[in-house]
């Protein structure tokens, strides 16, 4: 078939290349320069399908009324007269309750634990260099009971296939040595060995060449408008490319907008609660400074990463519940590079410090949606919200599934 991939981030990406060596025709259409210049471009770099587990939990809520007043909190919820984020926050309660949050945990993991294979696979397949590194992930805790907690969790996950191993302080500094600086604060740590990091922007325009070179097709520069309906399938998709109105057409359309997949969808009366969760990251130049984690690390208590990309470090994180601008908050991002060198006052050149936003597709439940729609040749890929990067092989993979009327190698409940 000809299709055409609505978005040119991981997720649109990834699609394109599984959909074209599934031997279609294939067109990705984005209004950027190229691909993964808007929410691929600058997150934490981790694959971390071991911790996969949803926002919405039973202890959400609670933090959530803490954090209000505080302008750099981990996940900040700035209330507006938009009924798109009521709706969505409303869900998002109803997800927190136990039964529910078991439920999307299981379906996140088992579509994160599948996603890694298909990445691997690629990698060796392709030969695709990313800046990627195979060390694992260490999620460490500078609070006691937040520690014990995370141990419990550990084990819960463990009962779902998931290797998580507790580790105390000093195993902790023995797996990433640069956490010495930091040894005094540390309660303990969580450790996945077999996660991954790497540069989601490098791995997507690599992956993105690949696939043109496979015959894929790329509309840079084209504004997408609107979705054309027809009966039961769609007729085009309405752009403006160089002040130019026009429709490109199809057999099939796959929607990779990310958190801009509901302005498409609500038109054509196909469901879509995604709201963006605005993320920050600083990047950081190492320079000739040897106190930078070469391991993947994760702060629990204040929800951030740090991640080696090369001669940088990424420090990403925070979730701002607050529409679609794209502003930086100076607190917000100061925030990151203040904790990065209080835990490691050698990471880095300080004055090096680049600082980027990015709207994260995020539904309710933390399940993304992918696979059928209303409309027979419509299909969906969107609502990944923080895991974008660990769910896209197997997000995209399981796509091409589903418009092959395949069944998908993967336990997860598609659309």
């Amino acid at each position: 078939m000809r299709i055409l991939v609505l978005g040119g981030g991981v997720v649109g990406v990834t699609s394109a290349w599984y959909l074209a060596r599934d031997g279609h025709d294939v067109t990705v259409v984005d209004r950027q320069l190229g691909a993964a210049l808007e929410t691929s471009f600058a997150n934490g770099g981790q694959i971390s399908a071991s911790y996969a587990e949803p926002w919405a939990n039973p202890d959400a809520p609670l933090k959530i009324l803490k954090w209000l007043a505080r302008d750099d909190a981990p996940l900040l919820f700035r209330p507006r007269f938009d009924w798109r984020q009521w709706r969505w926050g409303l869900q998002f309660l109803i997800e927190c309750l136990p039964s529910r949050t078991r439920r999307n945990t299981i379906q996140c993991l088992n579509l994160a634990l599948y996603s890694r294979d298909c990445l691997k696979a690629l990698r060796a397949e392709t030969g695709i260099q990313y800046d990627q590194l195979e060390r694992g992930i260490l999620q460490f805790y500078t609070e006691p009971k937040e520690f014990q907690r995370g141990v419990e969790a550990a084990g819960l996950m463990r009962e779902y296939g998931c290797e998580r191993d507790v580790k105390t302080p000093d195993e902790c500094v023995a797996i990433e040595p640069a956490l010495a600086q930091c040894r005094d604060h540390l309660a303990g740590g969580i450790f996945t060995a077999t996660d991954e990091s790497g540069d989601a922007q490098r791995f997507t325009a690599e992956l993105a060449r690949m696939a043109a070179e496979r015959g894929a097709a790329f509309e840079w520069k084209t504004e997408i408008q609107a979705l054309v309906p027809g009966g039961d399938a769609i007729d085009g998709v309405r752009v403006v490319r160089d002040g130019r109105f026009g429709t490109l057409t199809a057999d099939a359309y796959v929607m990779a907008l990310g958190s801009y997949s509901p302005f498409l969808l609500s038109p054509v009366h196909v469901p879509c609660n995604v709201y963006p969760a605005k993320g920050y990251s600083a990047t950081i130049d190492i320079g000739e400074h040897h106190g930078a984690p070469t391991v993947s690390l994760t702060d629990f208590a204040w929800k951030i990463v740090f991640t080696r990309l090369g001669r940088r470090l990424r420090v990403a994180g925070t979730a701002e519940l607050n529409g679609w601008e794209t502003a930086l908050n100076p607190t917000r991002c100061e925030a990151l590079a203040a904790r990065t060198f209080e835990l490691f006052p050698d990471a880095g050149v300080r004055d090096s410090v680049r600082y980027w936003t990015g709207l994260r597709p995020a539904t309710p439940s933390n399940a993304p949606l992918i696979g059928k729609t209303r409309y027979r040749n419509l299909f969906l890929n969107t609502g990944h919200g923080t895991l974008g990067w660990t769910m896209a092989c197997g997000s995209a993979r399981g796509l091409a599934d589903v418009v092959a009327a395949r069944k998908p190698d993967v336990d997860f409940q598609f659309t």
